[in-house]
């Protein structure tokens, strides 16, 4: 086919697929689709993008087609990878007129162009930069803006490659072109003003946008594409002329006033080069030095002197907080603390620092972050009466203080309090003393000012700690201000709840703790909400701190629980109800079973919040964190939330539904605690069961849950169990050991283990298709030693619990490797004797021990002839788990377990969950725990000797090592 026929069709493809009916739309797509591989096709793409009659749209979906393919086969090992002959027709296509008048379309291609440039620039692709830069120096206004775009485009692509040759040739790229970018700056920005001041604001909007681009090359070089910029004089040329340019700036925005065209531009200009001082310092802190003194004296200036009035705007006035926060906080500039190991840079820069922030300087910035950057604004206090939920949970956290004024200004204060606390201190403390006694309601000035020096006060808590007496601040200050009722006192009373959380943890004396809960449930009542919110916030602080005693905090748990129930049930913004409920999970798994009686409205309240919550996930992240704790809280009766429980616990682990996304580690944990305080198994709760198949296939990160639910049901009901799931299980379990990490196969065989531990006839049965690799790897000698000792465990199990499945497992084994089945069972047991020291568990040890004495008496040639090897693995186990009572002198087997009794718990235990429980009855049937393996021995021997009489016994002895008969014997006195 012609070019011209493929590109008429490939035209009209493109023209269908901007079509909004999916019937021409959808067999558009897949035709395009298909063609994207075909030699010619991006030639013929080139050819409509750049054809300016066409339509803009079938234009627009044409560099996006080819944008996507440059992606996928312009490398040369792609499948499908284009030909050298096309890429270079191409590359020529792209670079022949930088006349695009779609501002959109312009954007895309200079993208395209850098993504090329990033793969060929410079060795495939030599021409590219040249050409460039001739049309930049050209007359025609939009060549010259385009060519300027494409260049920036360039610039930022290769300046992000970080292989060492890469780096090494954009160095190269900077040195040659600096000179150029720096006049290309500097002549439009002096044209820009010039038309600026001329009211030429057409001509300067468009002089602006060509200052901002080429600023934005000189950024990227400036940054990357130097190893010692210092060494370079145009490179500290330029960035000491920034200053001067930012103040020039900064005096147009001034001038220009709100209405002009030019303002929004000229804010994202000052911006930028805010942002070129902040990644020259984050890149080079040794070459920033030179301008540590003034980029403090700028941002100190227009942050906290008369110079920044009506200059400032939020954003420059977080990037000069950032300014200050990184020079303040950078640990190049630090000193170490001895003097001589210190750099010669980090002196240098301690000492501009230290000459820069005497004592009025530090005095005034401290004052004026507290006094007029802490103030809360008109806008915040409109918010806090129109959207009292969106003020109450504003997101502070995170990296907010890059972007948002308050958060940086908060951070920019604790760097400054934390680095000058000597000087800070006492000027905040002047400050607290300055507004001591509850403040006129009528003055709002006063009533903002205590807010912001209290603000101040929680955050430096960790700094103020030798320096407040809290306490007595808490009993004959704060409590007063958290009693004024006035309305136009909550910004007090909810400032106050919110130091005492930031305090809890720092300095709180646990007597005060029933004062403190005495006043959370008098301002859980508190007519405003954000107060009660907050409020809310400083309990879970309190509930959650190390010093938290759960009697001092029973007598208000009903009524405190009942309020945040309340709380839960007013608020309407999901964020708000997920606060509540984590502060509620929290209360509850502090108090753990003592909530009982108090959770049956928040039990009923839950399923409706569930159904509201569809559309919002992180909420039902938070329901399902509260039912986990509330199953905890509730023991064995959980079985009456299974209702709602059990379809929540489907729907979050069923792979199939879309919000497994966001559900799936919390309704696993939520299902296994649900399995652990069931007190017995239900149909309903045998059937989730069936999610977990897939849950399997999928082997996450989830996986060591996942087998810990398996284990789970094992220890609820493993006959129901493994009569419905040991199939399907065992099938998935041998598809896992093909493909897995001696850890996970760790995991998978004790699953096997626990099934032969509860159920040692039907667990050998049901799990018998995976035995025989256990085998092997005994006989072969697994080397992994945890790997190895799960073998011998599960080969324990059956050979002590099952010994007839243990005979027809030999049987089968010999018969598969061709060996007899005296000289494979003679190696297992060689091989157990051998690698006893692997198992570390003492019952896995006395578990082997018990299995292996099992075998006599015994005729059989092989177990006599391995006879010595039984004796010495005894002993072993013997020393193990006897111990000698002091009082009598003889020994005792101390994995005995007799009867069943309820531990007393202390009040940091948590009590036992009916898991545990059902361990406990386990372990009283289980032979390692009811057998006295002192007592077995002897049974043993006794038989041993009665079935040879007293001269082969002795022979047999006579095997033995003498110190280990020895030590028998010593075992062995009492009987």
């Amino acid at each position: 086919m012609d070019m011209d026929s493929a590109s008429s069709v490939v035209l009209q493809a493109l023209t269908q697929a901007t079509s909004q009916d999916t019937s021409e739309l959808k067999p558009a797509e897949e035709q395009l689709r298909q063609w994207e591989t075909q030699p010619g096709f991006y030639s013929v793409l080139l050819n409509i993008f750049n054809n300016h009659m066409l339509d803009v749209n079938v234009r627009w979906l044409a560099v996006l087609y080819f944008k996507n393919g440059i992606d996928r086969y312009w490398r040369r090992v792609a499948p499908h990878a284009l030909s050298e002959e096309e890429k270079t027709s191409l590359r020529a296509g792209l670079i022949t007129n930088f006349n695009e008048p779609v501002n959109q379309i312009a954007t895309q291609i200079a993208v395209l162009i850098a993504k090329v440039a990033r793969l060929d620039c410079p060795r495939q692709w030599p021409e590219l930069i040249p050409i460039l830069l001739e049309s930049i120096k050209g007359q025609d206004g939009l060549q010259q803006h385009r060519a300027l775009l494409t260049f920036y485009h360039v610039t930022k692509t290769l300046a992000s490659k970080r292989l060492a040759q890469d780096r090494r040739l954009f160095q190269d790229l900077a040195s040659g072109i600096y000179s150029f970018a720096c006049s290309l700056w500097s002549h439009h920005t002096d044209t820009f003003f010039q038309q600026i001041y001329a009211r030429d604001e057409a001509a300067a909007l468009g002089s602006l946008e060509r200052t901002l681009l080429s600023l934005k090359v000189l950024r990227k070089l400036t940054v990357f594409g130097f190893q010692e910029p210092q060494q370079n004089m145009e490179v500290m040329g330029f960035l000491n002329a920034v200053f001067e340019r930012l103040k020039q700036f900064l005096e147009c925005y001034r001038q220009v006033g709100p209405d002009s065209t030019c303002r929004e531009k000229l804010e994202k200009m000052i911006i930028l080069y805010t942002k070129t001082l902040l990644d020259f310092l984050e890149y080079h802190p040794c070459a920033f030095i030179p301008l540590i003194q003034r980029s403090l004296e700028f941002a100190v200036s227009y942050l906290f002197t008369p110079a920044g009035e009506g200059v400032t705007f939020e954003r420059f006035i977080v990037q000069c907080m950032n300014l200050i926060k990184m020079i303040v906080k950078n640990e190049a500039y630090k000193p170490s603390k001895n003097i001589e190991d210190s750099k010669p840079e980090s002196l240098e820069a301690h000492k501009i620092k230290t000459a820069f922030f005497t004592h009025p300087t530090l005095t005034e910035i401290g004052r004026r972050l507290v006094s007029h950057y802490f103030l809360l604004t008109e806008e915040e206090l409109a918010m806090w009466e129109e959207d009292p939920e969106s003020f109450a949970v504003e997101e502070t956290g995170g990296d907010s203080w890059k972007y948002s004024l308050r958060p940086c200004a908060e951070v920019l204060f604790l760097d400054i309090f934390h680095a000058y606390n000597q000087t800070l201190i006492p000027v905040l403390l002047e400050m607290v003393q300055n507004l001591q006694g509850p403040t006129n309601v009528e003055d709002s000035v006063q009533l903002l000012m205590k807010d912001a020096v209290y603000n101040a006060v929680g955050l430096a808590a960790y700094e103020l700690f030798d320096n407040v007496d809290f306490d007595q601040w808490f009993k004959n200050q704060l409590l007063g201000e958290l009693q004024v009722s006035h309305h136009r006192y909550k910004l007090i009373r909810r400032r106050v709840i919110w130091l005492i959380g930031q305090w809890i943890a720092v300095k709180f004396k646990s007597d005060l703790r029933p004062l403190l809960y005495e006043v959370i449930l008098s301002l859980m009542q508190d007519p405003d909400l954000v107060v009660r919110i907050e409020t809310a916030t400083t309990l879970k602080l309190t509930v959650d701190d190390f010093e938290f005693r759960t009697e001092q905090f029973l007598p208000y748990l009903e009524s405190i629980f009942g309020l945040l129930f309340q709380l839960l049930q007013q608020v309407t913004q999901c964020d708000t109800k997920m606060q509540v409920l984590h502060v509620i999970s929290c209360v509850i798994e502090r108090v753990n079973i003592q909530i009982r009686p108090y959770v049956g409205c928040l039990v009923q309240y839950l399923p409706l919040l569930w159904k509201q919550s569809e559309e919002h996930n992180m909420l039902r992240c938070a329901i399902l964190t509260t039912l986990i704790h509330l199953v905890k809280g509730l023991s064995a009766e959980c079985k009456n939330l299974y209702p709602f429980l059990l379809p929540v616990i489907q729907l979050s682990t069923d792979v199939s539904q879309p919000p497994h996304v966001y559900l799936l580690e919390d309704g696993l944990e939520l299902w296994l605690v649900t399995l652990e305080n069931s007190p017995a198994i239900t149909p309903e709760l045998l059937r989730i069961f069936q999610n977990m198949a897939a849950l399997m296939e999928m082997s996450s990160e989830n996986m060591r849950t996942c087998f810990q639910i398996v284990n789970a049901y094992l220890y609820l009901s493993a006959t129901d169990f493994l009569q419905n799931y040991a199939e399907s299980l065992c099938r998935a379990f041998c598809v896992l050991l093909k493909d897995i990490t001696d850890e996970g196969q760790v995991q998978v065989l004790k699953v096997v283990e626990i099934a032969l531990k509860v159920s040692p006839i039907l667990g050998a049965h049901m799990f018998q298709p995976l035995l025989p690799a256990v085998f092997r790897g005994i006989v072969d000698g697994e080397r992994y030693p945890v790997v190895m000792s799960t073998y011998l465990g599960i080969m324990g199990r059956v050979l002590l619990q099952n010994s007839s499945f243990f005979s027809s497992l030999l049987t089968q084994m010999a018969s598969d490797r061709s060996q007899k089945m005296d000289e494979l069972f003679g190696s297992v047991i060689e091989m157990w004797v051998d690698r006893m020291d692997n198992i570390t568990q003492p019952e896995r040890r006395k578990l082997s021990s018990l299995a292996l004495l099992s075998l006599l008496p015994s005729d059989n040639s092989v177990i006599q002839d391995k006879f010595c090897g039984i004796i010495n693995i005894s002993v072993e186990a013997l020393h193990d788990v006897m111990t000698e009572d002091s009082e009598t002198g003889t020994f005792k087997d101390c994995m005995l377990m007799t009867n069943f009794e309820e531990p007393k718990l202390s009040d940091d235990e948590e009590p036992p969950t009916e898991q545990d429980k059902r361990k406990k009855l386990l372990a009283l049937e289980d032979p390692v725990h009811s057998v006295s393996l002192q007592q077995f021995v002897y049974e043993k021997l006794k038989a041993q000797q009665c079935m040879m009489g007293d001269q082969g016994f002795g022979v047999l002895m006579e095997t033995v090592d003498t110190e280990l008969v020895r030590q028998l014997q010593e075992f062995l006195k009492g009987f």
